[in-house]
């Protein structure tokens, strides 16, 4: 690929004299700052780890959740021949509400992300550093039980007993992120990203053991890496799908609001290609594990902490990430 080939000339460059080399590492770091100004963390979003996705709630049901995230490690940066670091906080708000489905329970969420961030970057000895800040893109879900759970208000939601649920959800992340298209990377991703799944939920007592299976589509960028002081044109980046599974398995300490879980996932796949020539050295074979626990507060407020790891990795972000969330629900209409 043409930005590759770039990459790969300038290190050619960079050995052929001193007074070449004092030009080309000026070249190589203002290559480093293109690419880090604006570091995408869609990647690490769209593997975040979820326990009890597919337990219901009853009708009318309300939640607004804040949630932090801090994220340390390594960035994806698309096969490219630059090693990245970052340490960035995600704060997210997020709104839930529940109801009924041609009489099956459904929910609809979604969230508004921002980000803050200093990351690091260094290619053919040549280093910079850039702190960013911005929106990503915003999700939203839709998902509907299929099984096991028909739509019901509180009272008889109460003297329900969970057994075996079957939910299918679609999830989509719309392109209103920060995003500069002569920069390599961004907040945003200028695309959209679509993942329909299919999960299910046991229960045996106090033990809940669910898991999804789901792929990630997305359409393609139309301006990637274009119009900039490296390129005149345009470049348009796509994305193969990825297959994703994840599961979790939770004990209820007290009353279903007090609970802990351990969490895994595995995906793959992702191969991305740049005006239609595919890179091979970006299919992803990734896994991570961590663990979940909810603490009640009030009646009507919770908090949630949730720390995760990279367990396997192949291609693509290795890092540590720790979330905090304070959750404010109640039961009614939206006015």
């Amino acid at each position: 690929m043409r930005l590759i080939r770039f990459v790969e000339e300038f290190g050619r460059h960079a050995v052929r004299g001193d007074a070449i080399i004092g030009k080309s590492a000026v070249h190589l770091r203002l290559l480093v700052l293109t690419i880090l100004a604006g570091m995408s963390v869609y990647s690490c979003r769209a593997q975040d780890l979820a326990p009890r996705a597919y337990i219901i709630t009853p009708v009318h049901w309300n939640a607004i959740t804040l949630t932090w995230s801090f994220y340390d490690g390594s960035i994806d940066l698309n096969g490219l021949p630059v090693s990245g670091t970052g340490t960035y906080s995600v704060p997210i708000f997020s709104y839930y509400h529940s109801f009924s489905f041609f009489g099956r329970s459904a929910n609809v969420a979604a969230s508004l992300p921002y980000a803050v961030g200093n990351f690091q970057g260094t290619a053919l000895g040549a280093g910079a550093h850039l702190y960013r800040s911005g929106l990503l893109d915003s999700a939203f879900r839709f998902s509907v039980n299929l099984k096991g759970a028909p739509a019901m208000p509180a009272q008889e939601w109460v003297k329900w007993k969970q057994k075996v649920l079957l939910g299918a959800s679609l999830r989509v992340v719309a392109p209103t992120g920060q995003y500069d298209g002569t920069k390599l990377v961004n907040w945003g991703a200028n695309r959209w990203g679509f993942k329909p799944e299919f999960g299910c939920s046991k229960r045996w007592g106090k033990w809940v053991l669910d898991g999804a299976l789901g792929v990630w589509f997305f359409t393609t960028n139309p301006e990637f890496f274009s119009r900039n002081m490296f390129f005149s044109g345009t470049n348009s980046q796509s994305q193969s799908p990825i297959g994703s599974f994840e599961g979790h398995l939770s004990y209820d300490v007290k009353q279903q609001r007090l609970w802990f879980s351990f969490d895994g996932n595995f995906w793959y796949g992702g191969t991305t290609s740049l005006n239609g020539v595919p890179n091979p050295l970006t299919r992803q074979t990734n896994s991570r594990i961590g663990g979940t626990v909810a603490v009640p507060i009030t009646k009507h407020q919770s908090l949630k902490f949730s720390y995760s790891d990279g367990d396997y990795i192949r291609f693509g972000g290795n890092y540590q990430q720790v979330s905090a969330a304070w959750q404010y629900s109640w039961l009614g209409r939206p006015n």
